[in-house]
């Protein structure tokens, strides 16, 4: 595993972290965290995932996570399909990627999916963890049991340890567009049909963020070969509530993409 790093864009700083096994090959896996994610809050599943898939994997804080740079607020209601996509193709490009498999979660799994539908060749496949296409009650009713965590219980303090001085940007980002009654008109929809490469969706069927319509929505509009998992036991975490499964499907995945 490489020291953390911070790579200079056009609009931020952020922190980076390469790790590989010393079998790495193939397409760098670049992991796309949560809305109330960062580089850390990955915590040893970046590690079991290269040793599992004998891949490099790179993860960053997107602008506004992390120890990277602050994210002006409010955010854009389409943030998750045009801003974090803009972010991951100046990650690319500053670190001179040349084929990646994208693998993102929630907030990240829409930004994979965004970004896949603007077909850059460098993209060979997606894998998606409990990915959002629609604004669901589900989630709405999700983001405002998290809010009263938030403010009522311990989950600011534990987040701080992540996030540090960004922490109530980070929150107030995601929670308040989530909240927004004009981001219900969020969706993928357009995007979906343009999805051209292989794509792994795996979800728990407890997710307390949204239902199984949304791996449906996905299967049933992507134009490439399309894989969908629900995972009984587990919740809006897979990488975390069924790793052994999770990390077993995405080395299956990676197997099966076009050499």
């Amino acid at each position: 595993m490489t020291q953390r790093q911070f790579l200079e864009t056009a609009n931020a700083r952020l922190e980076y972290q390469f790790v590989q096994s010393e079998a790495s090959t193939g397409p760098t896996l670049v992991l796309l965290h949560e809305g109330l994610g960062s580089l850390e809050l990955w915590k040893d599943f970046p590690v079991q995932l290269a040793e599992v898939c004998n891949a490099p994997v790179l993860i960053y804080s997107r602008q506004g996570y992390g120890r990277s740079s602050p994210v002006p607020l409010p955010r854009s209601l389409d943030y998750l399909g045009m801003d974090g996509p803009d972010e991951l193709a100046r990650v690319l490009d500053g670190l001179g990627l040349e084929q990646v498999v994208l693998v993102g979660h929630s907030d990240g799994a829409s930004i994979a999916l965004a970004y896949a539908a603007r077909q850059d060749p460098r993209v060979r496949g997606v894998v998606v963890l409990a990915p959002h296409v629609d604004v669901e009650p589900a989630s709405v009713e999700g983001v405002r049991r998290t809010v009263r965590a938030y403010t009522r219980g311990d989950l600011r303090e534990r987040l701080h340890a992540y996030h540090g001085d960004n922490l109530d940007g980070a929150f107030r980002g995601w929670s308040e567009t989530w909240l927004n009654p004009a981001f219900a008109a969020w969706s993928l929809y357009r995007e979906l049909p343009c999805i051209q490469v292989p794509l792994l969706a795996i979800q728990g069927y407890e997710d307390e963020f949204a239902t199984p319509a949304q791996l449906e929505t996905i299967a049933r509009n992507v134009a490439g070969p399309c894989r969908t998992v629900m995972l009984e036991h587990c919740r809006h975490f897979p990488q975390n509530q069924a790793r052994p499964r999770v990390l077993a499907l995405i080395a299956e995945f990676l197997a099966t993409l076009p050499g």
